[in-house]
């Protein structure tokens, strides 16, 4: 986690100071549901409530002569209640109860924020197809002009992937907001049932229903995994701008601050770098996913060799993701097109991009398929040959278009999709 591609407000959810207030907090809330049920006397709780939270250099001088954080932690917290109270904090638990209830509120709380920036994007892209519906560009299949296409549906494209993503992470929060309060081995041997419910329901989290030590880690992957996919998404979309805004194509260009500088050598250079950085960021998040798989396997009820991976792994994946999602909302909001640049480029090729729609008026007139292609295909090649106007060559080869040679040949069922992205923004009030 560094501070380049952090935001505040994810950094603050990873920081030790969050995690160790949330500690106490689950250790307060554990007390109190067991003094409910009276198996811890309330005159402890009350101690405990006055406790401040250990600080981050006193709990590192706990753990020199220690060398286990939870112990650490609870050494330093302890100082300050008195000793006839402090024997009943953490009563009955094991310190993953402490460990994971806390991280299920903060994963929680940290993929509220990544939906919080993925519906944004969403909510960005959908405003931009739609000012840019009838923005006829060229379309292209392997880097190569195929028909023609506008730049409204192109982003409209990614819109509905930013919110399959949505879809995916909403339903990893539900998978990952648990935590376990069940003792050593997940068998509440020394903690009352009734202590987790309340403690978990405090924190708006559910049950593991039946835990190890530990909750169960595919939970983390699954995260994970949907974290990588709304990162691909953004990727995706990231590479097309990149590709958009080369020299030769300029039909757009990301947004830059007047102090801008592109190159160290070349002033002239006008790089791509947010879009690059956001492409980059996503191998990343991939990483990510595959490192948390590799977490699901523990040896019997709970080994130690995810909890350094996660140390990781976890911050760093919602402060890329949350980065990600913001900084691509941003990169769309403030995007220049160049719709001259976009209406040129469809006559670039001397009307070649009009050969699927001649065929299909051959094939309509009743001409043979195979006679229909290579004759379109053979005027197609001249065309890319001399340079001659493609109605020139079509009409050489015995071709006349029934049509005028336009992209609204391509674009007559356009309100089709139109409709579908408006109902998109109606459900999810993007």
């Amino acid at each position: 986690m560094i501070p380049r591609y952090t935001l505040p407000a994810m950094g603050a959810l990873f920081t030790d100071e969050a995690r160790y207030a949330l500690w106490a907090e689950v250790e307060v809330l554990a007390s109190q549901a067991q003094a409910r049920i009276g198996a811890v006397p309330q005159s402890a709780v009350d101690a405990m409530l006055q406790a401040p939270v250990p600080t981050r250099a006193r709990v590192a001088e706990h753990e020199e002569v220690r060398d286990h954080e939870v112990l650490s932690f609870l050494a330093a917290y302890c100082e300050h209640i008195p000793e006839e109270a402090a024997r009943w904090v953490h009563h009955g638990m094991t310190s993953y109860d402490l460990v994971d209830t806390a991280q299920g509120a903060t994963l929680a709380r940290a993929t509220d924020l990544v939906l919080d920036a993925a519906a944004g994007l969403r909510r960005v892209l959908v405003e931009r197809a739609l000012e840019h519906w009838d923005t006829v560009m060229i379309g292209r299949t392997h880097g190569v002009h195929a028909e023609p296409t506008t730049f409204g549906h192109k982003l409209a494209v990614f819109a509905f992937a930013v919110d399959r993503s949505i879809t995916r992470l909403t339903a990893a929060r539900e998978a990952i907001a648990v935590g376990t309060i069940s003792g050593a081995v997940g068998t509440y041997s020394l903690i009352d049932p009734r202590v987790e419910q309340d403690v978990l329901g405090a924190l708006g989290l559910t049950p593991e229903p039946v835990p190890s030590q530990v909750v169960a880690r595919d939970r983390h992957a699954q995260l994970l995994q949907a974290l990588a996919l709304l990162g691909a998404c953004v990727e995706h979309l990231a590479l097309e701008l990149r590709l958009l805004q080369r020299t030769e194509v300029r039909e757009v260009e990301e947004p830059r601050t007047g102090a801008y500088q592109g190159s160290s050598a070349m002033p002239h250079k006008r790089n791509p770098t947010t879009s690059e950085r956001l492409a980059g960021l996503a191998r990343l998040l991939r990483g990510y996913a595959d490192t948390a798989m590799e977490n699901v396997a523990l040896w019997h009820e709970r080994d130690l060799a995810h909890q350094c991976v996660e140390r990781v792994v976890l911050p760093d994946a919602f402060c890329v993701a949350h980065f990600q999602s913001v900084k691509a909302a941003e990169l769309v909001a403030g995007l220049t097109v160049r719709t001259d640049a976009m209406a040129a480029h469809i006559d670039q090729t001397d009307g070649l991009v009009h050969s699927s729609a001649v065929l299909a008026d051959l094939l309509d007139e009743g001409v043979e398929r195979e006679h229909a292609y290579r004759t379109v295909q053979a005027a197609a090649t001249d065309t890319a040959t001399t340079g001659e106007p493609f109605a020139s060559s079509l009409a050489r080869h015995g071709i006349t278009p029934r049509a005028p040679l336009t992209p609204d040949r391509f674009l007559v069922h356009h309100d089709v999709l139109r409709r579908r992205l408006e109902e998109l923004r109606e459900r999810t009030g993007s």
